[in-house]
């Protein structure tokens, strides 16, 4: 018994650190499927993206996705403090539809912040103002930017701290997906862009769909 002890303790190491690598490797896989664009299911029809949503825009008043039928969307999630990626979207967006001209018309631009704690109605206003005058920035409480966000499967997590920086004690980032959705006259989903496509392509991809 004492020579078979060490191997059992050995072999009750060797399943525990096994059981621990798998459940990383699930995590890890799991964590990078939500930052994956998505795609219809099963290869082929229409991705289960979008649904109904209630917030508010930059001039306090109420928006659901009731207000936007009968017009395609372009829809991006993002916050008013990031750096770099939302702001190149969101001017991509509108150089877009100024490209399509009078049809661009037929498309609204819409911003939903991942980051409702500082991108207040006020903030929204004045970073709106920054872009597309017909830009609809949106916001609301954690709770429905988190149902927003699960409905067209957007990923975004608050980062660590950086420090006082620029903006006080409350400097910080935000960890989301970079996507583009072009959504449909009747809501559904029809297409979805990276912070990395070029503008020629999603502005042949809208016109083929005007």
């Amino acid at each position: 018994m004492r020579r078979l002890l060490p191997q059992t303790r050995l072999a009750r190491v060797a399943v525990s650190v096994s059981l621990a690598l798998t459940l990383a490797v699930l995590a890890l896989a799991g964590w990078q499927m939500l930052r994956r664009p998505p795609a219809p299911e099963g290869g082929a029809g229409t991705a289960a993206i979008g649904g109904p949503f209630r917030l508010t825009d930059q001039f306090g008043a109420v928006r659901t996705e009731a207000d936007f039928r009968g017009r395609f969307m372009l829809l991006f999630f993002g916050f008013a403090h990031c750096p770099d990626v939302c702001p190149t979207v969101l001017q991509t967006m509108g150089a877009a539809l100024d490209e399509l001209g009078p049809a661009g018309e037929r498309v609204a631009p819409v911003f939903i912040t991942i980051d409702p704690a500082r991108d207040t109605v006020e903030r929204l206003r004045a970073y709106a103002a920054n872009f597309d005058p017909r830009l609809v920035a949106l916001t609301g409480s954690a709770d429905e930017i988190a149902a927003v966000a699960r409905a067209y499967r957007v990923y975004y997590a608050r980062a660590e701290d950086h420090g006082a920086g620029d903006h006080g004690s409350g400097d910080y980032e935000m960890d989301h997906s970079s996507i583009v959705y072009l959504m449909g006259p009747d809501g559904a989903y029809v297409s979805h862009f990276t912070h990395e496509t070029p503008i020629e392509e999603i502005i042949e991809a809208i016109r083929n769909r005007l």
